[in-house]
Parts: C-alpha cells; sequence; structure tokens
C-alpha cells in the first residue's frame, strides 16, 4: 500500500527533494488512500518514527513507520476525521511528539496535537478581480479575528458569525480588501500568530477549515479582496512544533547564529534547504488553492533577505560574497513570488519588509524580488513622528511629510499604519495627536485626508477609523461601543466619507506610480504648515485638489496654485459640522 502511494507521488517527492515541489501538501501529512489513511512526515536524521494518538491510546511502539529516501510512511485503517495525532521521532534514544507540520488542522490551545483531517475544494464565491491591480483602488482595512468582535462572554466568534458583520461594515465604510493578522495555527495568543506551529492549519480559535473558506466565500460575495499575513522567516521555537524536528536543525541553520532570532525568541528557516523551500512555497500556494485568497503579506521580509537582521553582525553570518544578504534566502523570495505570479497571476503579494533593499517590487526578470507592493514604513515613520508635535514646532519638520516625493515611485507602495503602530505603549492613532479632545478629533481627520491623498495603497488597522483612544488589546474587542457617543461617531462618519471617496475617484488611484498622476500646489509653506496638491486620472477628466491644514490656526483669503485653469468645487472638508468641525465651508 505504501509503495502505491510512493509511485503515485514519485514526481511530486523529486520535486520536494529538489526544492520545486508547490503541492508538498498532496503527499505528505495525512490523506484519504484505499480503504485507509496515509501518514507521511519528513524526518530524515530520524532513528525512529512512529505515530501515536487516541486511536492506539498515545502508544509509541505500535504503530511504527516506514522510512524512504528521508519520508516515513505508515498506512492505517483503524483511524477516522476528527481523531488526534502526533509523531514520535527518536534521535539517539532521545524520543519527542511532534504535531505534523502538514496537518490541515489541529487541536485548539492548550493542546497542540494535529487532528486527522482531509479539506474539499473551495466551492464557495470567487472574488472578480479586475486584472491591472496596480490601477485600481486598493483600500485595507487590517484585523486580528480575535478582537474585531467577540461573544458577549469575551470568547472568539465562529469565522461564519464574525464574515456577515465583518462584510457589513467594510462595506458601510468604503474597504475593499481585509488583512488578516496570520490565522496559521499558533500556541500562544500574545504572538498574534506571528510565532506560527501549524502553517497548514487554519487556527481552531475560530472554527473550522470548513467555516474559514466559508467566511472567505462570504466575503468574496460582497465583493471584498481577503488578503492574510504569512510568516515565512521564522517559527517559534515550542518542542511540538518544526524547532529541531528529526533530532536536528532540520527545518532551521546548522549554524547557530543563523539560525537563532534573539529578538523574537524563535528560529529562522535555513533557505539552503530545498525540502524547506518547497515546505513554504508550497504553504503559500495551499492558502490560495484551499481557501482562495486573495494575496499574502509577507512578514518580515528583511529578515528572509539579510543575515544580520536584529543581530550583531559577524564574519560567522556573512554570505560567500563576503557581505550579510542572505542569498538563498533572496533566491527564495523570487522563486515565491514566480510560483504565485504563475498559478494565481491576479493575487496580491506584499512585503512588509523595513530595509532599503532595492527593486522589491520589480520583477524578477528585471532584478527585482518580485512583490507587487512593499509597505512603506519609511512615509510611516516620518508621518506618525510628525503628527505627534506640537503645532508651534511641525515647522521643523515640514519635509517629513513631502519627503516621500522624492522616492514615492521607486516602488509600488502601500501606505499603511498598522497594528504595530498602535501597541506596545505607541499610543493610539488618536492619542497620538498633540492638544486637547477636540484637536485630537480634528487631527485624526486631517491626517487621513492626507493619507489619502498621497500616492500609494492605503491600510489601516481596526479603530483608527474612529479614533478609538485606547491602544490595541489583543484580549477583548474593539470599543464599539464609543460610537454611542457623538464624536467618534463623527470620525467614522467623515473617514467613510474618505474612504468612498476614494473608492470612487480614479485621480486617488489610477496613478500611484508616476508623477503623472501627482502634482505639488505648494509644497513649502511651512511656517502655516499647510500643505496643497492635486491628484489627476489618466485621462485627466478627475483631477481633485487637496489643501490640508495641520494646525487649528484658521486662515481665509488664502491664495492656492492649482494644476488647471478652471471651476472648482468643495467635496469634501473635515469642518463640517456633520463630521463634527466648526462648519466652515468654501
Amino acid at each position: 500500500m505504501i509503495n502505491k502511494f510512493i509511485n503515485k507521488h514519485k514526481n511530486e517527492i523529486d520535486l520536494f527533494n529538489s526544492g520545486n515541489s508547490f503541492k508538498s501538501y498532496k503527499f505528505l501529512g495525512v490523506h484519504k488512500f484505499m480503504d485507509g489513511y496515509i501518514f507521511s512526515v519528513w524526518a530524515p536524521n530520524a532513528d525512529m518514527v512512529s505515530l501515536c494518538g487516541d486511536f492506539n491510546s498515545w502508544n509509541t511502539k505500535t504503530h511504527i513507520m516506514e522510512k524512504h529516501n528521508g519520508i516515513w510512511y505508515l498506512f492505517v485503517k483503524d483511524v477516522s476525521e476528527e481523531y488526534v495525532y502526533k509523531y514520535a521521532i527518536t534521535k539517539n534514544k532521545n524520543t519527542v511528539l511532534k504535531s505534523d507540520p502538514y496537518a490541515f488542522y489541529s487541536e485548539l490551545r492548550p493542546g497542540n496535537a494535529s487532528l486527522v483531517k482531509t479539506i474539499s475544494d473551495f466551492k464557495y464565491e470567487k472574488l472578480k478581480t479586475n486584472k491591472n491591480i496596480f490601477k485600481s483602488p486598493v483600500n485595507i482595512y487590517e484585523v486580528h479575528l480575535g478582537s474585531f468582535i467577540t461573544e458577549k462572554d469575551g470568547s472568539f466568534c465562529n469565522y461564519r458569525k464574525v464574515a456577515p458583520k465583518l462584510s457589513n461594515y467594510l462595506l458601510e465604510m468604503g474597504y475593499n480588501f481585509v488583512e488578516l493578522l496570520p490565522v496559521c495555527e499558533h500556541p500562544l495568543d500574545t504572538s498574534w500568530g506571528y510565532q506560527t506551529t501549524g502553517y497548514y492549519s487554519v487556527t481552531s480559535r475560530y472554527g473550522t477549515p470548513e467555516d474559514f473558506q466559508y467566511f472567505v466565500g462570504f466575503l468574496h460575495k460582497m465583493g471584498i479582496g481577503v488578503i492574510i499575513d504569512w510568516v515565512p522567516g521564522h517559527f517559534c521555537r515550542d518542542e511540538h512544533g518544526l524547532y529541531r524536528f528529526d533530532g536536528t536543525s532540520l527545518y532551521e541553520n546548522n549554524n547557530n547564529q543563523l539560525a537563532d532570532n534573539p529578538g523574537w525568541g524563535t528560529c529562522n528557516f535555513d533557505f539552503n534547504k530545498p525540502q524547506v523551500r518547497s515546505f513554504l512555497i508550497s504553504n503559500a500556494v495551499f492558502w490560495m488553492e484551499y481557501y482562495n485568497i486573495d494575496g499574502l503579506r509577507v512578514d518580515a521580509v528583511a529578515n528572509i533577505i539579510f543575515n544580520d537582521f536584529c543581530k550583531e553582525r559577524s564574519d560567522k553570518i556573512k554570505n560567500e560574497q563576503g557581505d550579510f544578504r542572505n542569498l538563498k534566502g533572496i533566491e527564495f523570495i523570487k522563486q515565491l513570488n514566480n510560483t504565485i505570479n504563475k498559478l494565481y497571476p491576479d493575487n496580491i503579494m506584499c512585503a512588509e519588509d523595513s530595509s532599503d533593499f532595492e527593486n522589491v517590487t520589480k520583477s524578477t526578470e528585471n532584478g527585482g524580488l518580485g512583490f507587487h507592493f512593499k509597505w512603506n514604513m519609511g512615509w510611516m515613520n516620518d508621518t506618525l513622528s510628525y503628527i505627534k508635535l506640537d503645532p508651534i514646532y511641525k515647522k521643523y519638520m515640514h519635509n517629513n511629510l513631502t519627503f516621500l516625493m522624492h522616492y514615492a515611485f521607486n516602488e509600488n507602495f502601500i501606505l499603511p499604519i498598522s497594528h504595530d503602530e498602535v501597541v506596545h505603549g505607541k499610543c493610539s492613532l488618536f492619542e497620538k495627536m498633540p492638544g486637547y479632545r477636540k484637536d485630537k478629533f480634528a487631527q485624526v481627520k486631517s491626517f487621513m485626508i492626507y493619507m489619502y491623498g498621497m500616492p500609494g495603497k492605503k491600510l489601516s488597522f481596526m479603530g483608527n477609523e474612529f479614533a478609538q483612544p485606547l491602544e490595541w488589546r489583543f484580549y477583548e474587542q474593539v470599543e464599539w461601543e464609543l460610537l454611542k457617543y457623538k464624536e467618534y461617531s463623527e470620525v467614522k462618519y467623515a473617514i467613510s466619507e474618505i474612504n468612498h471617496i476614494y473608492l470612487n475617484h480614479k485621480a486617488m488611484w489610477e496613478n500611484d506610480n508616476s508623477w503623472d498622476g501627482f502634482r505639488w500646489c505648494d509644497a513649502n509653506d511651512r511656517d502655516k504648515s499647510i500643505l496643497s496638491f492635486a491628484r489627476m486620472s489618466d485621462d485627466k477628466n478627475d483631477v481633485l485638489v487637496f489643501i490640508i491644514n495641520f494646525t487649528p490656526v484658521k486662515y481665509e483669503n488664502m491664495a492656492i496654485g492649482v494644476p488647471y485653469f478652471s471651476e472648482y468645487k468643495e467635496i469634501f472638508t473635515t469642518d463640517n459640522v456633520i463630521y463634527g468641525g466648526g462648519n466652515n465651508l468654501n
């Protein structure tokens, strides 16, 4: 039986060992086969591997697996769906119980065993996409599912229950994409999913694989794209996970200085190993094949492309060319993006890259990494530093607002105000603003106008859109109760209007990556802290002029240059009384 299974998947197994299997989940893990199930696990250096679980009272001696070219197999009849299991992996007489790296479902924490689970093909609504995402509006609402909304007792909501609530809110607010913090299985809530153990397991916190398929399909039906955060750079050290999986450094590097990630208490993947590359690229494909997600935001790209990321430099972590680039990591990224572009050409690959590595969003054929978009971390840091300043000091850092335009078209950027900026003592967006409460509300609205006006796609974390005053807390839901108060509901209404203006005006997104779509009116009015610029569509039939005052000082009869001699109509001002302003209209 095992030989039949191996022969059936021989080509894919060969590709796996060469680093070119993009569907290794078809033969690794647990799969229905004939009148039973085949279990298979890559553990080439183990002395013995056995299968144990509730079907055999966790006996590590009864279900011994067979090894063929580094992969261990076992055919079992006496199991069924929802049974739990682990692999007992023995090396040098030491046995450790490991979860299945390819399991499609896992126990809810604190349990960490794998479940015998197969997944049917995606049967729900697929998203009708615009072929040219670069000339389309991309307005992303970043969400942590566990704290977007909870049950009355504070427990997690099921994917099926969240789907209509979230999609209705996104449509009301004018977002056309949702980006989910990692939904892969992870043992610790406080990691938010960024320290993964089950790369192929959708987290059981919110339901089953079928529930998540329903969630994605429901959002697609409403016209909303689904992006998930994905963490291919490093993994957590929990004993049941990938760490020293077969008793040796299997998924991580043999060189501890390269493997160790002290900043996050994790281990870095070793991209030199072809099977590791197959594992990760297959995982990216898996989420698109079985869950039909519309893109991946690749976390911590700098940790993949540099050996010295968050480390002291040492000759021991230099590459063969004498610098600190991770050459195999760069090769992996290119291979990943080429694969997704070939198999899922309409999907989005986005880099969260904090480095100054060049050509992140250029094609690999033109010497780039092949991503579609890159988070603009420089813009984010510059602008957040600016908005914290008291108005009397803003003129000294006026360049923080304008510096973006020196490099705005070097990459295809997303302008993000993400979860990382409203947690760990960094203050909420609202509390970053100086002054009294009324000043803070006004500045949140002004900042959002600036963000949505500048070139680049948009991303904002939940709660920003109504000026939630408290930092994000992953263990309780967003402070929706604040919306019964006038001030917060006015900000929410204003941001909703800004979002819908963004979606409905080509000038704001059709030409995000060239000067043809942007023109300064006045970039240098630092003494008044006023910025003015214009955005234009390709055909120049849609032209919007933005005038943003970053101080509470009021100016009348002030001349502003405009790009075309024409009549201009005010379509939005944050000072409208319906948004909580003083009703000084033009």
